[in-house]
């Protein structure tokens, strides 16, 4: 059994360029969130046909495999090249959860994140598709300056960006027993909220919508602590939820 929340806002932008979607069905789950890139409507045309696409491709009978899971991004970064203009080469981020059974797997394409906790604490947390992930691989940053780094919006990858784009997948296999959270974001959301702050509003969260108000909550007061009402990015987070007992979930 799981228990999934959302949030997602326009924050101080004219329009909400990020999506977020969910199947659950019989011990089968995909949670997908991304982040739309070229304004003007395209971010958003962009990032709803992605989580359309593999969410839907993992509720037709998609399995849980790497090579399935690329396909289901291989058909993702289809369409959105097929939604593109002369005017507008829309793009947009990709990270996916799948669970089956106490088996789980994710996926992502540029800085859009999941985290994995494990019994509170962070166990887990995927490696941007960015210039400034770049940086902090070769040592020129540490990776908590990703956050106010020049060059933290140039993603490296992304759904449109090529004819072909390969997915980060890693498989954990089968889940350990005990409390698993999960959290899926665009950086619009983890800019503002720091990993410790993660765990500390987890510890006093009992659903997965308690947990992401108490980090929106943070995210809405640093903004405004800092002046950039009107400036901060689109936030979209999706929280999931599920316990897994020595006989399974």
């Amino acid at each position: 059994m799981v228990e999934l929340g959302k949030i997602s806002c326009q924050g101080g932008r004219a329009c909400n360029e990020d999506s977020v979607q969910w199947y659950v069905s019989e011990g089968r789950c995909c949670l997908t969130v991304a982040d739309g890139l070229g304004g003007h409507g395209g971010g958003k045309t962009a990032s709803q046909t992605a989580v359309e696409m593999v969410t839907e491709g993992f509720r037709e009978g998609g399995k849980m495999d790497p090579e399935s899971v690329q396909t289901l991004y291989d058909k993702a970064n289809k369409a959105v090249l097929a939604c593109q203009t002369p005017a507008c080469k829309m793009k947009t981020t990709c990270v996916a959860l799948f669970l089956e059974g106490d088996e789980a797997m994710w996926a992502h394409i540029g800085d859009s994140r999941l985290y994995h906790f494990f019994d509170g604490e962070m166990v887990f947390c995927t490696r941007d598709h960015s210039v400034s992930q770049m940086a902090v691989m070769a040592g020129e940053i540490t990776p908590a300056q990703i956050r106010f780094h020049e060059d933290r919006n140039r993603v490296l990858r992304a759904l449109g960006a090529e004819e072909e784009v390969k997915a980060e997948i890693k498989s954990i296999g089968l889940l350990e027993p005990g409390f698993h959270a999960f959290l899926l974001c665009t950086d619009g959301f983890w800019e503002y909220v720091l990993e410790d702050e993660m765990e500390i509003d987890l510890s006093k969260a009992d659903t997965p919508q308690k947990w992401l108000a108490c980090m929106e909550e943070r995210l809405r007061k640093k903004v405004a602590k800092m002046q950039k009402q009107g400036e901060n990015d689109n936030y979209t987070a999706a929280a999931l939820f599920c316990m897994r007992e020595e006989n399974g979930l």
